[in-house]
């Protein structure tokens, strides 16, 4: 089957490496019956990361016409007969409107319905969260007919504790069952200790002519024996030397080990003494901390004046020095360093810009990295932003930047915290007694 790259602007790359089938197209029927069978458009779906019914719908939408897709059969069908060039030009439009990326162009997007019932595509290459048009006719198609969804943070969550159960099960077996070889082990060397020595008994009794007999008591494998007796005969109690000299020599080591012990546990509690009396180091490390954040905000700073868009700035940031916390407590600065009143609408009006640096984070809980700098910022910033910090929140959670999950775990450790008597919390209480009321509601449903 002959394939072509998706969208039409990168139809002249010739390595690029999104692909699509070729449209191919059957017109059935005769008279008032005629319809256009588009043969090959499970396919075509599938390259777009989409259910075949939604550009099948398309093509009714934008035809006038009954348009239907079979799900047993994959059967697609538009009433009417359609050229094959009319329906490929309106599968471009389809594809523009509902899988590139509007930032990027990226094909690799994913549909999001939010909490608002807003369509919007979220890009798995920049991060970008494209919004769709809800005016388009399909937009009210696809919210009755929403993807399949992927697997939740929670059963993700699940998986990972059964797995680490089932990890910590395997372990627990490993040890018994290297102390059941061990036993064994101990007890079978005991055993053949036992038997050497009968056996080492009866061989000078009898014979007297063999080569073994004439070896010297003190040979190589004899030797090799006794280390390995070493190891492994626990159970093998050895005579001791009971003479006064003996004893004398003992007492000697014993008392030089001790004093050792001493010398070295004085001059450990001296090197703490003095550690603590200096305080210098951990002086020039604030201060060193202090000029990375100030150069850290400086870099984001001259970044933004630059004009760059969102999808740029996943791998800038990637490229800085420090860790996630310290450059997102560093982005928000220089984002909003200045904004008091309207710190919502700021953080609305640059929302892509946030998007795209949780994106850049790579770490499972990248939302929680998020969520802490937002706390840090409200402490920090003058009162009348620190007031909109539940409107900042209710924001990046309709656009699925941030989750209820990470957010509720964020404000039970905020409120147990050092920092419990922060406004922060007594700002965020109505927002976070809306999101339980939402949250239980929808169990209900």
């Amino acid at each position: 089957m002959a394939l072509q790259n998706i969208g039409a602007s990168n139809s002249d790359d010739a390595f690029y490496r999104y692909k699509m089938p070729k449209m191919i197209t059957k017109i059935e029927g005769r008279g008032n019956g005629i319809k256009t069978n588009v043969v090959n458009m499970v396919e075509i779906a599938k390259a777009l990361a989409r259910p075949a019914s939604y550009p099948v719908k398309y093509f009714g939408c934008e035809l006038g016409a009954q348009s239907k897709f079979d799900e047993k059969t994959g059967t697609s069908l538009v009433n009417g007969a359609h050229e094959t060039a009319k329906l490929a030009g309106l599968l471009e439009n389809f594809i523009k409107k509902y899988v590139q990326c509007y930032g990027c162009g990226n094909p690799e997007t994913e549909i999001v319905i939010t909490k608002t019932q807003m369509i919007t595509l979220k890009c798995a290459a920049c991060g970008f969260i494209s919004d769709v048009d809800m005016r388009d006719k399909l937009t009210t198609f696809i919210l009755k007919n929403p993807p399949e969804a992927k697997k939740s943070s929670k059963d993700k969550k699940a998986m990972r504790r059964a797995e680490k159960e089932r990890l910590k099960e395997g372990e627990a077996a490993d040890e018994e069952l290297k102390k059941i070889k061990k036993e064994t082990k101990k007890k079978g060397s005991t055993t053949t200790t036992k038997v050497a020595a009968a056996k080492g008994g009866v061989t000078k009794k009898k014979g007297k002519h063999s080569d073994e007999d004439h070896s010297p008591e003190h040979s190589q494998a004899d030797e090799n024996e006794r280390v390995a007796s070493d190891d492994d005969d626990d159970d093998v109690q050895w005579q001791t030397d009971t003479s006064l000299a003996a004893a004398q020599q003992r007492i000697q080591e014993q008392l030089s080990a001790v004093t050792a012990d001493m010398v070295m546990l004085s001059t450990d509690e001296e090197k703490k003494k003095s550690v603590k009396k200096s305080p210098e180091p951990e002086t020039k490390v604030h201060e060193n901390g202090v000029g990375a954040h100030d150069k850290l905000v400086d870099e984001i700073k001259e970044y933004f004046k630059k004009g760059s868009s969102p999808n740029q700035l996943k791998s800038f940031l990637g490229s800085l020095t420090g860790t996630s916390k310290e450059v997102m407590d560093a982005q928000f600065i220089a984002l909003f360093n200045d904004v008091g009143k309207g710190f919502a609408k700021e953080v609305t009006k640059k929302k892509n810009y946030i998007a795209a640096a949780v994106a850049a984070i790579k770490e499972e809980r990248s939302q929680l990295v998020l969520l802490n700098s937002i706390e840090s910022f409200c402490s920090k910033a003058s009162p009348e932003a620190a007031k909109e910090v539940a409107l900042v929140l209710k924001v990046l959670y309709d656009d699925d930047i941030l989750e209820e999950e990470f957010i509720m775990e964020w404000y039970q450790k905020g409120i147990a915290g050092s920092n419990k008597g922060s406004q922060i919390w007594k700002n965020l209480k109505p927002f976070i007694e809306w999101l339980q009321t939402a949250e239980s509601e929808s169990e209900d449903e």
